[in-house]
C-alpha cells in the first residue's frame, strides 16, 4: 500500500502507478446479492447450469458492474492519504468491461494516478480531482475484466 501524507504528496505522484489490490474470489452468493440489489437477474449470472450448457464460459459470469463497484474496496487496498477528511465518487470518464470474471475467479486491481487538480469543496473545503486509471484482472487471464478511467474528489 502506498501511503501519502497531503493531498499535495498525491498530487504529485501523476502518471505514476499506485499499485495493485491484492486478489479476492468473487463468488456465486456476491453474484446473486448484486442481481437482488440491481434487479439485473439475467440467466448467464445466476443459473450455473444453463450457463454450462449455453455459455462460452461454462459458468455464470459476474456482472460487469459489480467488477466496477469492487473499485472502493480494491482502491483502499493500494493507497491512502493520510490528510483526507472525506472522498466522495464523482463519475467516470471511460468504462470498458474486456472481459468475463467466472464465478469462483479471483480478482485483482491495478491503478495509476493519470490526473490530479485542485477543486474547492462547499465551505471553501480545499482539494482535487483526481482520475485514477483502474485495470481489473482475473488471475489467469491475460485480458482484463474492465478498464476505467474513475474520478474522485478529495477534501482536506
Amino acid at each position: 500500500m502506498q501511503i501519502f501524507a497531503t493531498l499535495a504528496d498525491f498530487s504529485a505522484h501523476v502518471g505514476q502507478s499506485l499499485g495493485e489490490s491484492e486478489y479476492m474470489t468473487v463468488t456465486q452468493e456476491m453474484v446473486n446479492k448484486f442481481a437482488e440489489a440491481t434487479g439485473d437477474y439475467q440467466w448467464i449470472h445466476l443459473d450455473a447450469e444453463r450457463a454450462k450448457r449455453e455459455s462460452p464460459y461454462g459458468t455464470p459470469i459476474a456482472h460487469g458492474f459489480l467488477t466496477l463497484s469492487l473499485a472502493p474496496k480494491l482502491m483502499a487496498e493500494i493507497y491512502k492519504i493520510e490528510s483526507v477528511k472525506m472522498g466522495i465518487n464523482y463519475g467516470a470518464n471511460k468504462v470498458r468491461f474486456t472481459g468475463a470474471v467466472p464465478v469462483g475467479s479471483r480478482v485483482r486491481m491495478k491503478a495509476w494516478l493519470h490526473h490530479a487538480e485542485a477543486t474547492n469543496g462547499t465551505g471553501g473545503a480545499t482539494g482535487i480531482r483526481a482520475v485514477v486509471e483502474c485495470v481489473f484482472e482475473v488471475e489467469g487471464q491475460t485480458k482484463p475484466a474492465c478498464i476505467a478511467e474513475l474520478i474522485s474528489l478529495f477534501f482536506e
